[in-house]
């Protein structure tokens, strides 16, 4: 079993993709919270830190360059893969129409679980990240000819091994308005380079990137059934407030929260903002019907 960031060991389930690793913490109603590209789950940590002592926290280490174990080579890792991963995930650990919350690339396979596998989900939460045609965003856009390419993407990497070069506008440095979380980043770029494994699985899911996926899904975006928070940065570069608009006005059951002082990094720019929201959209947005109608599994 392999440790968090803090030391803390982390279960794992074998999905048919391969293993995930995850953290677990609090009890209550479940929520999923899903990160970002060349991320871990351990982004997350401030806002579980506020919302587990009533809440229960699954975060999953998706196949974005920095998770534990690499999945099985036939692992379908398109963004729509992904989001079967996780609707995978969530019935395999026994969950019952969680809260689903997505930041950064994670907010683009939280769009897919809600449009393509809904009867997995209560409530929606998207902070800043990837939608409509912004996938992925024109900074990075790059990297997805460069996965095309072997050996490429690690050569276009090497430079994040040195702290200074990821304040720079293609790295980590347009993610937040605070200071980096070096010892963090620490662990994310080890696991990228210590797995050839991990390696492939990033390179596949950076050549899936493109904007069709997610402007296909805000058609279906529009009959999803549970409530939905949308809260965007104001201040964010990469995730303009504008497309938080889009998103909240393409889902029937929304509401749009502009978070001030913060880029897209929101949980660790404005940790107890984002926290309160969640808890009071939990409190009062009643769950989501399954589809078809009828009541919540």
């Amino acid at each position: 079993m392999n440790a968090d960031v803090r030391g803390h060991a982390m279960p794992q389930i074998t999905l048919p993709q391969g293993t995930v690793h995850y953290q677990d913490t609090g009890e209550g109603e479940p929520l999923v919270l899903l990160h970002g590209y060349l991320m871990g789950g351990g982004l997350w940590e401030p806002l579980v830190d506020r919302l587990a002592p009533g809440l229960r926290c699954v975060v999953p280490d998706l196949p974005f360059g920095c998770h534990s174990e690499a999945l099985a080579p036939d692992a379908d890792l398109s963004l729509p893969g992904v989001a079967r991963l996780v609707a995978d995930l969530i019935e395999g650990l026994g969950l019952r129409r969680v809260t689903l919350v997505g930041n950064d690339l994670g907010t683009a396979v939280a769009q897919l679980v809600a449009a393509d596998h809904p009867e997995h989900i209560g409530r929606l939460v998207l902070t800043s990240g990837e939608s409509f045609d912004n996938c992925p965003a024109p900074v990075f856009r790059p990297l997805v000819p460069a996965a095309r390419v072997p050996g490429l993407l690690p050569l276009a990497f090497q430079s994040l091994r040195l702290r200074a070069p990821r304040g720079l506008p293609f790295a980590y440095g347009p993610l937040t308005r605070r200071a980096l979380p070096h010892d963090l980043i620490d662990t994310w770029i080890r696991a990228y380079f210590a797995d050839r494994g991990v390696r492939r699985d990033c390179a596949k899911v950076t050549r899936g990137l493109g904007p069709v996926v997610l402007t296909d899904a805000a058609e279906r975006l529009a009959a999803f059934g549970a409530p939905a928070l949308v809260a965007f940065a104001r201040e964010d570069r990469i995730f303009p407030f504008r497309y938080g608009v889009r998103l909240a006005a393409t889902l029937p059951d929304a509401r749009l929260e502009s978070i001030p002082d913060s880029r897209t990094w929101i949980m660790r720019d404005q940790p107890e903002l984002l926290a309160g929201l969640i808890r009071e959209f939990i409190a009062t947005a009643p769950l989501g019907t399954a589809p078809g109608g009828g009541f919540p599994l």
